[in-house]
This record gives C-alpha cells, structure tokens and sequence, in this order.
C-alpha cells in the first residue's frame, strides 16, 4: 500500500512503519482509540480526497460531485438506519470534521450567542466543548455545569435545580470520560419541564447504541453528536443525527456554518465502517468489549484501585490515583514504558492541574478489535495493578513488557499491511 509514498518520501513513511510498529506491539488502552479495519483505511486513502463538493447531494456548489454524491447518500442512508428508531424520523448529517466540529455546528443550531447551556463539569466527565472557558463554547455562550455525585453518578437532582434556576436554552448530555448509563429519559423530562432543547454528545457510545447494548438517545433527544470512530470503530471525523425540524438548521450550521468543503475521502470510509456496524458481528464485537471492561474493571477492584463509580456500565474506567504517590501523569508514563498506552484524566474532586491530573482512563474497545477477550482483559489489569504498585521495580516493567510482547504476537494487528512494523 506504500510503495509510492517510501520512494517519494521516506522520512514520512518511517515515522508511519514506526507508528504501526507501536500499534502492533503495544496494547492500545485510550478509550477514545480504536483500530479501523483495513477497508476503512483503503477508503481514506483514495482521489476522493481531490474533490471539492461544498453544499449537499444534489445542492453541490462545484460540478463534477455525482459520484462523490453517491458516496455521502450511502453514508446517510446507513447511518440513519444504524442508528433509527421506531417512530422517530431523524436526518443525518456526515460531513463534520470531528465531534468538536459536530458540537460546535450543534450549538450554532441550538443556541444564539450569550445563551445559558448546561453541561457535564469537564474534571467530571464532560468535554472541553461541553462549555469549557479555554473552547469557543465557553466563549460564545455561557456554559453552567452539573456534576457527579459522590458516588460518581450524574447528579441529576443538580441538573434539574441548575435547570429550573438558569432556564437554558440548551441542555447538553453526554461525556467524554463517564463510565456509567446515561438516563436520556430523565434529562428529557428535566428538558420539558424548563423548555430546553436537549442534546446528547455520544461520541464515547455510539458504537454500544447502534448495537442496542446501551439506550438510544432518541427518542429523547432533539440532536444527538458524535464521532465515527471510538466505538464506532470508523475513521477519524464527526456526524449530526437530529429530529427532522432540526436538520435545516443543523446543515446550514455545518456548512457554511462552521466549515468549508467536506473531506468526501473521510465520509466515503464513514460509509464502510457504518456497513460494518451494520453486519450482525458487530453486536457481539460490542458485547465483548463491554464483558472486557467489566472483567477489567473487577479486577483492579479487587486489586485495591479506587473506580470512579466504583465500576462501569461502557467501554471504559477511571482510576482514582487521588490517595495513590504517583500522578496521572506518572502513571500514563510508567505504563507506556512496559507497552500499555493510556491516558491521564482528572477524576471528581480533583487535586492537581490538568495537564498533571489525578487519574487514569482506561478502555477495552481496541484490544477487544484484537480478539481479546475477558482472560486477557483481566491479566492486563493485574499488569497495571503490578506497575502501580512497583514503579521503580525494573523487573516487574520488564516481566510486563515482555507479556504485553507476547500477548500482541498472539493477536496479530495489520497483517495485511506493508511496512517495518508488518
């Protein structure tokens, strides 16, 4: 697939061989990340990238957009059906960048400036775009966030105080670090009672949605957010699936809103890795990284780390390191260093910056794509829980370093794929 790009230019095609050598022989744990199939890949990388195709099917501002036409009608028309529910008749727009992208358009919709929107606190489990005073949404309007409790659930008597005292025009559900069911229904009836538009950033669970093994934010929902990969297990982008009132005002914020020409590239490997999500694999692929996180998240328990929540209902965890010696950021370098790749995270209550942090996310989605089961999820958590509690032992990152070595021959990732890394 590279032989082209390793005569034209090798710098570039080293630092690719290099990066897929990590992804081969680490063990990816980002509960963002997620491994695409080889079909995805091809997809991304073809002349569909060449093509202008500003506006929509059939309202293009450019000639020459029938086939590429064709391609963002498949991506709709599968994505609707993915994600439709019986007598909700919802629209779909596949042209977002990304979820920042998708929410940013999503709130241009919603809101005008200077408007009160409610949203996850991000220390919580919420997102940077979810109101925070570093992102546009925090600038352009005026964000008031809810938080969890002390058991580390939504508080949702929180949400209904703040949203009967503020009156938003907006409220937002959805996290990007939350490791419980979100209760739509619920922020649906709080929505109601103050005359809030709602709407759910599932960028984390889509994949768990589409499969029906969490509930559908519609029909609660007036639009709904997302990325394509995570557990979608697609490209890198965004998506807007909203009520039919909505998408007029929904498109015409994606564009000429908040972008320009559309990456037809990017929606043409959306339209595969929603054929994907579509085949009925796909559901027990789901199910497997929900049994993984579990088995994951019981072992570290029993291990002694502290779970926000004390557990997951998703894909993914959040260890507390609050009353543990090392930072997030310690932790995410002592793990990488024996082959597990994480991210650090604030947890609630917490005590150090956020480029420090006090906690540590974990994910199953991508060793799940790997074939991974519950024995390997629950082994893994015994090498983190082992790291933790010896970070200065070499013995014990070498014993693990060489387990995650091994446990990645056995589930070979990219086989198919040319490179130093093959």
């Amino acid at each position: 697939m590279s032989q082209f790009l390793k005569a034209q230019d090798p710098d570039v095609q080293a630092a690719i061989d290099a990066e897929l050598h990590r992804q081969q022989h680490d063990l990816e744990l980002i509960a963002s990340e997620n491994h695409a199939s080889v079909a995805v890949l091809e997809a991304m990388g073809t002349p569909l990238t060449n093509k202008y195709a500003e506006g929509y099917p059939g309202r293009r501002y450019y000639g020459g957009c029938e086939h590429v036409d064709v391609v963002e009608n498949l991506a709709r028309k599968r994505a609707r059906k993915l994600f439709m529910v019986d007598g909700c008749d919802i629209g779909v727009n596949v042209q977002p960048h990304a979820g920042a992208q998708a929410n940013s358009a999503a709130f241009l919709a919603l809101m005008s400036p200077g408007d009160t929107f409610l949203g996850l606190d991000l220390s919580h489990g919420g997102h940077l775009t979810h109101g925070s005073p570093v992102n546009s949404s925090g600038m352009m309007y005026r964000p008031v966030h809810y938080h969890l409790k002390d058991d580390g659930w939504i508080d949702m008597d929180e949400v209904r105080a703040l949203a009967l005292k503020e009156r938003p025009a907006l409220i937002v559900c959805g996290a990007s670090a939350y490791p419980r069911t979100i209760d739509f229904a619920a922020f649906r009836a709080i929505a109601d009672e103050v005359g809030a538009k709602l709407m759910a950033d599932v960028a984390h669970i889509a994949g768990l949605i589409a499969a029906g093994l969490h509930p559908s934010p519609f029909p609660h929902c007036d639009v709904v957010t997302t990325t394509t990969h995570k557990t979608l297990r697609g490209p890198r982008g965004g998506m807007i699936l909203a009520r039919r009132e909505h998408m007029r005002a929904i498109n015409s914020a994606v564009f000429p809103g908040t972008q320009g020409g559309p990456m037809m590239h990017m929606i043409a490997a959306k339209a595969v890795a929603f054929r994907e999500a579509l085949q009925p694999e796909f559901r027990v692929y789901q199910q497997q990284v929900l049994d993984n996180a579990k088995a994951m998240a019981a072992r570290l328990t029993a291990r002694g780390h502290a779970l926000v929540s004390g557990g997951t209902d998703n894909h993914l965890m959040l260890i507390d390191l609050r009353a543990h010696p090392l930072s997030g950021k310690d932790a995410e370098a002592l793990l990488g260093s024996a082959g597990i790749t994480v991210n650090k995270n604030t947890v609630p209550g917490e005590v150090r910056s956020p480029m420090v942090t006090s906690g540590v996310r974990v994910g199953t989605p991508a060793l799940t794509t790997r074939g991974m089961g519950t024995a390997e999820s629950t082994l893994i958590a015994d090498w983190i829980a082992d790291l933790l509690a010896s970070p200065e032992d070499p013995d014990t990152r070498q014993r693990v370093r060489t387990g995650v070595t091994d446990m990645c021959a056995r589930f070979p990732l990219y086989t198919e794929l040319q490179g130093s890394g093959a």
